[in-house]
């Protein structure tokens, strides 16, 4: 069995998992038991991920990012859901391991993968364990929205697609509202750009959500483009692995007091609350913020995860890391907190 002590850090908890759900041959779902106490602290958007930390003999552990397949409107305990890759240590790990009542470490949920809106119509594209941020998207919108939804799931073959049982009883229930559309590789091929756009043209006007291998995103994206979807209607979750620990305690830098006279002005919106901080210029946007103690959200601080995107609306940065951001998603004014450097002498920034 697999227990922790302690957690590593102030923002982490080790929580109990009460189920271990074999999806597929090479997929399987943790369900977590979250205490009352820290329920406040574990409660999540349709959409978001937890960070687990997964030990290794070789480095001590290694920190790893799984969306949450579960629904906070339907499910009553927070689920991920974990494929195998080939040579996925973590991945591969959680699947031969772990076992109902073992507990592992976790940090809490993150993310911005998740509509605004539950209401809107949404045109979602999955493929292989791209679907766990999507189910829960899913999910959430048929319980507690009114839009219509589309599905289009890629997988190699019909044993590779998870979740199939709960998709078709989601069908069945709601015909009016979902359509599932599947792609298997061993009957069509990979999907095309072109029939990815035959397949979105009827649905333009919906929001899009899509997560998968990059060479599948890459072609949604081509494929939305010909149809002249807006960009800023298009949302894609990308991963990567952490090389860093997110679960160590970060010190703020010490700042000379020629950096703080030369600190530039940042008015910071989140969760509904105004800050205004100095914002010295080596610093990051994270960095000032927590030294501030504001819950900023965020994970891995390398700029690989996308917990702390946010919009710049006046004023410019420079990011040290910013490669899990299109260049469309730049144009249209994101930026990483954990990356960003203030340029300008005053900045607007809304998370």
């Amino acid at each position: 069995m697999t227990t922790v002590d302690v957690p590593h850090g102030s923002r982490s908890a080790v929580l109990r998992i009460s189920a271990v759900i074999a999806e597929t041959a090479d997929a399987c779902s943790l369900v977590f038991e979250v205490p009352e106490e820290l329920g406040e602290r574990f409660a999540y958007q349709p959409g978001q991920f937890l960070t687990l930390r997964i030990p290794s003999e070789r480095t001590g552990s290694v920190a790893r990012c799984y969306s949450l397949a579960s629904s906070p409107h339907t499910d009553d305990r927070p689920k991920v859901t974990v494929k195998r890759t080939a040579d996925g240590y973590a991945s591969n790990w959680v699947c031969d391991n772990v076992k109902a009542g073992d507990e592992l470490e976790v940090l809490p949920p993150s993310g911005v993968f998740t509509p605004k809106d539950l209401d809107e119509d949404l045109l979602l594209f999955a493929a292989g364990s791209g679907i766990t941020p999507v189910m829960s998207i899913l999910k959430s919108a048929l319980a507690r929205g009114g839009g219509r939804l589309v599905l289009v799931y890629a997988n190699r073959d019909a044993e590779s697609v998870i979740f199939a049982a709960e998709l078709r009883e989601l069908a069945e229930k709601h015909p009016q509202r979902l359509v599932v559309v599947h792609w298997l590789e061993t009957l069509q091929g990979l999907p095309s750009a072109e029939a990815l756009a035959a397949l979105a043209a009827p649905y333009t006007g919906h929001r899009a959500f899509l997560c998968g291998p990059k060479a599948f995103m890459d072609r949604v994206h081509d494929a939305l483009a010909q149809l002249g979807m807006p960009r800023n209607r298009t949302h894609a979750e990308v991963f990567t692995s952490l090389s860093g620990d997110p679960f160590a305690e970060s010190a703020p830098a010490e700042v000379s007091e020629q950096e703080a006279a030369d600190a530039a002005t940042v008015e910071v919106e989140l969760d509904g609350q105004v800050h205004n901080l100095r914002w010295p210029r080596r610093q990051t946007l994270v960095d000032i913020m927590l030294a501030k103690g504001i819950d900023v959200p965020y994970s891995c601080q390398e700029g690989e995860c996308g917990s702390c995107a946010c919009t710049i609306l006046e004023g410019k940065v420079e990011m040290d890391n910013c490669e899990i951001l299109d260049p469309e998603d730049i144009e249209s004014g994101y930026i990483l907190g954990c990356q960003a450097h203030p340029v300008t002498d005053h900045l607007k920034i809304q998370f």
